[in-house]
């Protein structure tokens, strides 16, 4: 496993969150990601997309028969089993409390154990096309602002892909210049007008060497907003 080769990060992050990673490689994984800032992102990513790719959860209704059940096993109830601790409810609370507390630790954990380290992304965008879903990711460090495609664009002759952004509150947005559809821009972190949580970006299509206005001219391809690491 190459943990320093984006593509391969991406790639073994994905197959991580859908459980297909060998298992011969999952505890090396596992031990890269609590120090692994660009790791924690990839997983993050990949969990939240599949989120949104998921079925709504449909409510399902218990038969009256386990209701029954369940009313007859609680303490107190007639012919309900002997009141020992595994038949305890406020033992089960206890229980069910402790291990939510320990999965809130773990995470703190991982997230803490993460290096804050120059060039560590302080920034992501996750911009999503209005009909086939993610396309571009946009990571902001310390000194660049970085965009990477997902998946291909096609983009017809005479036409040009433009980067934009506008930070909440400003009065219109600013072009961060044109972008290629098959490899990551980097961009000097000086060139956005400022910074902040919930900030938009977005890259649109248009006529060849970019918008002839001081805004985007054409379709957007894809649009989302930054939230802070």
């Amino acid at each position: 496993m190459n943990f320093q080769d984006p593509e391969q990060v991406d790639l073994l992050a994905g197959e991580y969150v859908l459980g297909v990673l060998p298992l011969a490689q999952q505890a090396a994984f596992e031990q890269e990601l609590l120090h692994n800032r660009a790791l924690v992102v990839a997983v993050g990513y990949w969990r939240d997309r599949l989120l949104e790719m998921a079925p709504p959860p449909v409510p399902v209704e218990p038969v009256a028969s386990l209701w029954q059940r369940i009313e007859r096993s609680l303490p107190g109830r007639a012919g309900a089993p002997g009141r020992g601790w595994w038949n305890s409810l406020s033992f089960w609370r206890f229980s069910g409390a402790l291990g939510v507390l320990a999965s809130a630790v773990l995470v703190m954990k991982l997230f803490s154990a993460v290096p804050q380290e120059a060039g560590a992304p302080q920034f992501l965008a996750v911009l999503q096309a209005p009909a086939t879903g993610t396309n571009w990711l946009v990571e902001v460090d310390d000194r660049v602002v970085r965009l990477r495609p997902l998946s291909p664009t096609a983009v017809a002759a005479g036409k040009s892909v433009q980067f934009w952004t506008k930070p909440v509150g400003a009065a219109g947005p600013t072009s961060l210049g044109l972008v290629r559809t098959d490899r990551p821009t980097e961009i000097a972190l000086g060139k956005l007008p400022g910074m902040s949580p919930n900030q938009l970006f977005e890259v649109t299509l248009e006529p060849q060497g970019g918008s002839p206005l001081p805004r985007p001219s054409g379709p957007i391809l894809a649009v989302g907003r930054a939230v802070r690491l």
